[in-house]
């Protein structure tokens, strides 16, 4: 295997294991009714180089057997998955953090209805909106970040593009 091979391999490595760390880190706001999962920023490395889809969506896969299981790891990969093609088809940074807030709220708020014990009465459009709710703030707060990072630390994001210094100088 080259040595660049290793690297990208590496790479991803973290980024799943990042991605399954701060679920598990923040479990008590990452799973639920009214979720922050922090690690959904990890999305927004998708927009500068769709490559990163694959250890976000795998990340996904692994935290997500934590709380609701084999029901989880489907649906919710799958709510990744989706989100991770509508970044990569618009690469416009405005539609992720509304797509992610649409797709999580009706594919994981549908699940947790189904899945969750209503021991409280709760409907199922206060799940989808407060699934949504949460998606929304912390995908914003991560395309927030990003932008702030692309302008005060660009050799970082030309990293994550995967734009090495001998192309950028040939620009």
């Amino acid at each position: 295997m080259a040595k660049n091979q290793v690297r990208e391999l590496t790479k991803m490595g973290v980024i799943a294991a990042l991605y399954v760390a701060l679920c598990y880190a923040f479990a008590f706001m990452s799973y639920g009714f009214a979720q922050f999962r922090v690690a959904e920023m990890l999305l927004l490395l998708v927009f500068y180089n769709k490559k990163y889809a694959v250890p976000v969506i795998i990340g996904t896969f692994i935290a997500n057997q934590l709380m609701y299981g084999f029901v989880d790891m489907v649906f919710g990969t799958l709510a990744t998955v989706l989100v991770c093609l509508v970044i990569i088809i618009f690469k416009n940074r405005i539609v992720i953090a509304p797509a992610a807030a649409v797709i999580n709220g009706v594919i994981i708020g549908l699940m947790l209805y189904y899945l969750v014990p209503d021991d409280f009465g709760v409907s199922l459009p206060y799940i989808m909106s407060s699934v949504a709710a949460g998606e929304f703030a912390v995908v914003l707060t991560g395309v927030l970040a990003f932008a702030g990072i692309e302008k005060t630390n660009p050799k970082f994001i030309d990293m994550i593009k995967g734009v090495k210094e001998k192309e950028k100088k040939t620009e």
